[in-house]
C-alpha cells in the first residue's frame, strides 16, 4: 500500500479486536503512514505506555502496529484524573501532517540509531 487512507484505517481498527482505548481525539494519518511503512519493513519501535486499557503514549504506533500486524511491547504509563477513554470511532484522523520536514528527519535518524541501520535504509522504506 502506497499511502494509508482514513477509510482503510477505520475499516481495520473497527474490524479487529482492539484491546486499548485512545486518550486522544485526533491522530495524524501521515504520521501513522510513516510508522506503518517502517513497521511493515521490520523496523523496530520502542514500547507504548498504557494505564489499564488507556494509551498514555504511543497512539500512532499502536494504530500502525494493528495495520502492519506488528507486535509492540506495552509498558506501564500514567494518567491524570482528567484523562478519558475515547472510542476509536470518535477519533478524528487528520490528513494534515503534524510533523515538519526537520522533525521527520530527526525521527528517521532516531529510528536508524535505535535499529542500528543507516538512515538511508529508513529513507528508502518511506519512498
Amino acid at each position: 500500500m502506497e499511502y494509508l487512507t482514513k477509510e482503510f484505517i477505520l475499516e481495520n481498527i473497527l474490524n479487529k479486536e482492539i484491546l486499548l482505548f485512545s486518550t486522544h481525539s485526533k491522530l495524524c494519518i501521515p504520521i501513522i503512514n510513516r510508522i506503518y511503512k517502517k513497521m511493515s519493513a521490520g523496523i523496530k519501535f520502542s514500547s507504548i505506555k498504557v494505564y489499564d486499557d488507556l494509551i498514555c503514549d504511543g497512539h500512532h504506533r499502536y494504530i500502525a502496529s494493528i495495520l502492519a500486524n506488528y507486535s509492540l511491547e506495552i509498558i506501564p504509563g500514567n494518567i491524570t484524573k482528567a484523562t478519558t477513554a475515547i472510542n476509536w470511532e470518535s477519533v478524528s484522523f487528520e490528513f494534515e501532517d503534524w510533523d515538519t520536514p526537520a522533525k521527520i528527519n530527526m525521527l528517521n535518524e532516531q529510528d536508524a540509531l535505535f535499529n542500528g541501520i543507516p538512515i538511508e535504509k529508513i529513507i528508502e522504506v518511506l519512498k
